[in-house]
């Protein structure tokens, strides 16, 4: 059985929605606040062993957490989810934190701390990481740093695992590691500071060629773009009425990684991961929009008896 070893950061998340972003020296009033974990490790962990869970998929999730009150509750709502093992190091420094401004129309900006997620250093990660065997995956987002995340790519391409890169935050370059990964996910922004194209089908192409057996470019309502062994395909998001915008993506990686540790055809696989993109955006928040089981069961059927031992635009 094929498992998903998840590496990433885990973070304490305070939510506020507001009329719009305060100008420079201005306070607003927030129109609501809202306190929940979450960081793109976690998010992205939860809706695959939620997703896991449904799929019989087993998902491992490795975070570093501050030895402080933030690190415990988020310790304790991780332990809540279908994980088949947690790994939460506690380091000497503040559990990560991000503040969410959720603005109407339901984009968001993001401001976060990353100093405990970049403590984790390489022998930690390339330790769980080796674990993946050749029927596994691994999947990463850009909060560590650029050698913990590289040390972590070694280690299971080195053992025959497939990775999956979410290149999301982008304050590396991760141009070097591209080569070493099955999966690069980037939404339009970082796909164009990774490749300098600006045409989303332009970046995904970029990217292929420079290794990825399969790049993903999301671009939000409009879906996302592809590039792998078969071609480049443009995939339409479904319609959906956005509340918020936070986690959506998250939602996209973690259900996409399970679909493909099933291997499921691509076409399958990316609808389950647009339907649990769907699921978040139409909930306010991040963890609290995260597909539950039972809505990961309806993602499920996109590849029920679709299963293939060769998954549609990623073998080489």
């Amino acid at each position: 059985m094929a498992r998903v070893f998840v590496l990433g950061n885990a973070a304490f998340d305070v939510v506020l929605t507001l009329p719009r972003l305060p100008l420079h020296g201005e306070t607003l009033i927030a129109e609501r606040a809202a306190r929940a974990p979450g960081g793109k490790g976690l998010n992205q962990a939860v809706v695959a062993a939620r997703a896991g869970a449904s799929a019989g998929v087993e998902v491992l999730f490795c975070a570093p957490l501050g030895k402080d009150a933030s690190g415990d509750e988020v310790a304790a709502a991780l332990a809540t989810e279908p994980f088949a093992q947690l790994m939460l190091p506690r380091l000497d420094r503040p559990t990560d934190m991000s503040t969410v401004m959720v603005l109407p129309g339901a984009e968001n900006s993001i401001v976060s701390t990353g100093d405990c997620a970049a403590a984790l250093d390489e022998p930690a990660a390339a330790t769980f990481a080796g674990r993946a065997g050749p029927d596994d995956w691994l999947l990463l987002q850009g909060n560590l740093s650029a050698a913990t995340t590289h040390a972590a790519i070694r280690a299971a391409a080195a053992n025959g695992a497939s990775v999956m890169l979410n290149t999301a935050p982008l304050w590396w370059s991760a141009e070097a590691m591209v080569a070493d990964c099955t999966v690069v996910v980037a939404n339009r922004g970082e796909a164009m500071a990774l490749t300098a194209q600006s045409a989303p089908a332009d970046a995904a192409a970029r990217l292929h060629r420079v290794g990825a057996r399969l790049a993903i470019v999301t671009v939000g309502a409009d879906g996302c773009f592809t590039a792998g062994s078969t071609g480049a395909r443009h995939w339409p998001a479904p319609a959906v009425i956005a509340r918020d915008t936070t986690g959506c993506g998250d939602a996209f990686c973690g259900m996409l990684v399970v679909a493909l540790a099933c291997r499921a055809p691509l076409d399958a696989a990316i609808g389950a991961a647009q339907h649990a993109a769907a699921i978040a955006a139409g909930r306010m928040g991040a963890y609290a929009s995260l597909p539950t089981i039972e809505a990961l069961t309806m993602a499920d059927r996109h590849w029920a008896g679709a299963r293939d031992d060769h998954t549609v635009g990623i073998s080489s």
